[in-house]
């Protein structure tokens, strides 16, 4: 795994919208020095750094980041993170995994 993507991945889910702007700014600033595209191995690392919420268009930087891959190759449980669940939609809408799409 690239040192950059281990970076991110070793400070953990990103913060909710009560983050500092300089937290914000620190961790946008390493996602970008994450060149694409990612690994599987360093999508399903990535994965795991989706925050409670948006953190300020954080988290959707980080959702482009982690494809094409089909990351998630299960349905996640529905308590999972929205970003999880956004993800899982992606992957069954453009055929990269078989499933079903429910509410």
């Amino acid at each position: 795994m690239r040192s950059a993507v281990q970076l991110f991945v070793a400070d953990g889910p990103l913060l909710d919208w009560d983050a500092s702007e300089g937290e914000i700014d620190r961790r946008e600033n390493q996602l970008k020095e994450i060149s694409g595209p990612v690994t599987a191995d360093e999508a399903k690392a990535l994965v795991a750094c989706f925050g409670p919420d948006d953190c300020y268009g954080v988290a959707w930087s980080l959702l482009h980041q982690t494809g094409p891959n089909p990351v998630l190759t299960t349905q996640p449980a529905l308590e999972a993170n929205e970003w999880h669940h956004t993800l899982w939609t992606r992957a069954v809408n453009g055929g990269l995994v078989p499933g079903v799409l429910t509410d």
